[in-house]
């Protein structure tokens, strides 16, 4: 038994093995040291693992657990107890693990249990669509009863390669599962456009109906075949035309940012954002490292990243991401986390991500020192993350806490838009964000504004610049048509 207090901290440990590996917790159940205990009792910095890596061997052991037929809850975590609570929570024969990964599990269980839902829903919602499709779509632009049974199979299979698609990678990393995600994302990309279109076509038959009701009998006679088959060609092109676009290294945007009272030695500052890169199934290592190579071009101040890295695991994505802890600039490089950072795993993409050496900003700022004048740059966790972990809470204010009240540029990473009514109450002067892509294709921007303030660009809340990103890579549908995906270098000068 560790006494109380040892090494500092308000904690009780128990120990079930003279070898065990644990970690000290203070009464928040927040993981602070790692300790190896060993015959010659506890050496700090002996054996040391990582935060994330011990919390996601907990996590996997319940996980098997829980398959598992007999539910063997042998291998349930154990934690380390707190004088506050009393009694361990849990017991048993095979070590011990921290009483965070118990709270990061159940959290991780209540966001899988939404996901599976979500994706029970969309699934369903899926099949009313592609029905609405095939019945408005393929009787008018096919007349053989051969081509028109062609076409519902198509259209069919297309309800089977969605989810499969986006189910793929997390059961296979082989050639299958690349494969079945590349399809899935093409199709999903595919049909969104077929979708929407088939949609504006009603309009354009309810116009071309109620043109001949007032006369004009012989208007457009087939016009029930042209749409159809013209609704065909246009999702043809947006996919085709919009899959180059995805597929190509981002480019460099340049954004100018006016701000008051900024210093001398302020202005000129450069700042590359990236956002929503989205490493995953279809963006893996050498489209990374086009990106890297492309920030380090252009020689910066700063490099930040806002938010949804990655769509998977470390374990699987962590090759694949390794190319983003070389980039360079003068100060370094700095990162939040995204919605989809949670949907994987956060808190082991936290420690991969310090671990190949970005500066992760979780509620928190560090002051930046710059031709003599200084500015605070601070990061929040995703407007959504207390949804996954309440410590997580996304919190501008939080943000700024000890931040010196003589420095007046502030700067906010924050990856959805909607932070930057709560940045401008605590008074941030900039914001950097992400999320929407922009719409990412054609002809979707306009729905971004169901959920966020804006879609994109440079716009204003108040006293706070926000910028919004269209994202430096894609989500899901390999598609960038109309919508470029960015690079952004941004430059701050000073302002009225």
């Amino acid at each position: 038994m560790v006494a109380p207090g040892a090494f500092g901290y308000d904690t009780n440990v128990r120990i079930d093995h003279p070898a065990a590996v644990l970690e000290v917790t203070d009464l928040d159940g927040q993981a602070q040291r790692a300790l190896h205990v060993g015959h010659d009792g506890p050496q700090e910095g002996v054996n040391v693992i990582h935060v994330g890596q011990a919390e996601e061997a907990a996590i996997e052991r319940c996980d098997e657990r829980r398959r598992s037929p007999a539910g063997d809850r042998s291998s349930k975590p154990r934690s380390v107890y707190h004088r506050t609570y009393g009694a361990p929570r849990g017991t048993g024969p095979h070590g011990l693990v921290q009483h965070a990964a118990r709270k990061r599990y159940r959290y991780r269980n209540e966001g899988e249990r939404s996901m599976r839902s979500f994706f029970v829903r969309f699934i369903a919602i899926g099949v009313l669509f592609h029905l609405y499709v095939g019945i408005r779509i393929i009787p008018d632009a096919f007349t053989s009863p051969v081509a028109r049974t062609i076409a519902a199979l198509v259209l069919a299979s297309f309800v089977v390669l969605i989810p499969v698609g986006m189910f793929s990678r997390r059961f296979d990393e082989g050639w299958a599962a690349t494969l079945a995600g590349w399809a899935g994302s093409l199709v999903m990309g595919f049909f969104s456009s077929l979708l929407l279109l088939t949609f504006l076509r009603e309009f354009v038959l309810l116009g071309v109906s109620g043109w001949r009701h007032l006369g004009h009998d012989g208007a457009w006679p087939a016009a029930a075949t042209d749409t159809a088959l013209g609704v065909l060609a246009g999702a043809v092109f947006v996919t085709v035309i919009g899959f180059v676009g995805a597929r190509r290294t981002a480019a460099v945007k340049r954004v100018s940012i006016p701000v008051a009272g900024l210093p001398a030695g302020l202005d000129g500052l450069t700042i590359v954002q990236l956002s929503d890169i989205h490493v995953g199934p279809t963006i893996k290592r050498p489209y990374v490292e086009r990106i890297v190579r492309a920030v380090n071009a252009l020689d910066a101040d700063l490099v930040v990243v806002t938010g949804d890295v990655v769509d998977g695991s470390v374990k699987r994505l962590r090759d694949h991401t390794a190319p983003l802890g070389r980039m360079q600039s003068r100060h370094g490089s700095f990162l939040v986390t995204g919605n989809h950072e949670y949907y994987a795993g956060a808190h082991a993409w936290i420690d991969e991500f310090r671990r190949i050496g970005l500066t992760v900003l979780l509620n928190e700022h560090v002051l930046i020192e710059h031709d003599g004048a200084h500015a605070v740059l601070a990061g929040v966790t995703d407007f959504t993350a207390g949804g996954f972990d309440p410590a997580h809470r996304s919190d501008p204010v939080q943000a700024l806490a000890g931040a010196p009240r003589d420095v007046g540029t502030k700067i906010l990473l924050a990856h959805q838009p909607r932070s930057a009514e709560a940045a401008n109450r605590a008074g941030f002067t900039v914001q950097l964000s992400g999320h929407t892509h922009g719409g990412q294709f054609l002809p979707w921007p306009p729905f971004v504004r169901l959920q966020q303030p804006v879609i994109g660009g440079l716009s204003r809340f108040g006293d706070l610049w926000l910028y919004t990103s269209r994202g430096t890579g894609y989500w899901g549908p390999p598609n960038r048509f109309g919508v470029p995906s960015e690079i952004t270098l941004i430059r701050l000068t000073r302002g009225a």
